[in-house]
């Protein structure tokens, strides 16, 4: 199974992928550090939709990806979908950021973008400086990587560990006194076979499967909100959960361990 460990205190994680699922002690063919959700430009998104006026983080966005190539010294930078945030084709503000993070990331290691909801436009504006993946995932070594927009490609549900964003996951923590505070969090566990075999219409002998434990990463940008994994009611945005996890864990990016997410 490949290796995907956060970085502690980041909504990061490196990935010490293999080639055609070899397994230790073979060495990483690649080691990659991996981020979900980087929503460039999206303060501009809150102005022009919702009236909220925020100043640009476009410059601190960059220096703490920077920051974790230099902290994780990887082969590449593998972004789960969300790089801007416009539906559209980017322009404007996020079209500057995406191409300034672009410049300085690619001046150092290669940059794949696993496609998400948000990214129309960018294979376009970018694809011949950066890789750009299908929307429903592809197989990066011996790990898959999809955005969670969608059901993730059959290759995909053949590895070992399956990374995903999209979610924006996080726990709302309440204290004693009745105080509260919302906290992003990674969210793990085992897929359920059967699940992914009936969207698909197929038997689930019929599909290739790799037994993957899931792993939905924290969203990197800290103003694009998230869903409350905890609350009773709250639904999931990515169309194969809860229903297609066995059985997950939440855990705070300080490495927390919360148990059951359901009952944090």
């Amino acid at each position: 199974m490949p290796a995907v460990e956060p970085v502690p205190g980041e909504p990061a994680a490196v990935a010490e992928l293999r080639a055609g699922g070899g397994e230790a002690p073979e060495p990483p063919v690649e080691r990659a550090l991996v981020i979900a959700d980087y929503h460039a430009g999206i303060e501009d998104a809150l102005r022009y939709e919702r009236g909220v006026e925020l100043a640009s983080d476009a410059d601190r966005r960059r220096e703490r990806v920077l920051s974790l190539l230099d902290r994780t010294r990887p082969d590449r930078l593998i972004v789960l979908g969300d790089l801007g945030h416009r539906i559209g084709g980017p322009r404007g503000a996020e079209r500057e950021e995406i191409e300034a993070l672009v410049d300085a990331v690619t001046a150092r290691v290669p940059l794949t973008l696993v496609r998400g909801n948000h990214d129309g436009g960018v294979d376009e504006a970018f694809g011949d400086r950066i890789e750009v993946t299908p929307g429903d995932g592809a197989l990066i070594g011996d790990a898959g990587f999809a955005h969670g927009h969608t059901w993730p490609a059959p290759d995909v549900l053949a590895a070992g560990t399956v990374c995903v964003g999209h979610e924006h996951p996080a726990v709302k923590l309440r204290d004693a006194v009745g105080g509260s505070r919302v906290e992003r969090a990674w969210l793990r566990g085992p897929l359920r076979r059967e699940a992914f075999a009936e969207a698909r219409g197929v038997d689930p002998a019929d599909l290739p499967w790799g037994d993957p434990e899931l792993i939905v990463f924290p969203a990197f940008n800290e103003r694009s909100g998230g869903t409350w994994i905890n609350v009773e009611g709250q639904e999931f945005l990515a169309p194969f959960l809860p229903e297609g996890l066995d059985r997950g864990e939440a855990y705070l990016l300080d490495g927390t361990r919360l148990g059951d997410y359901r009952r944090v």
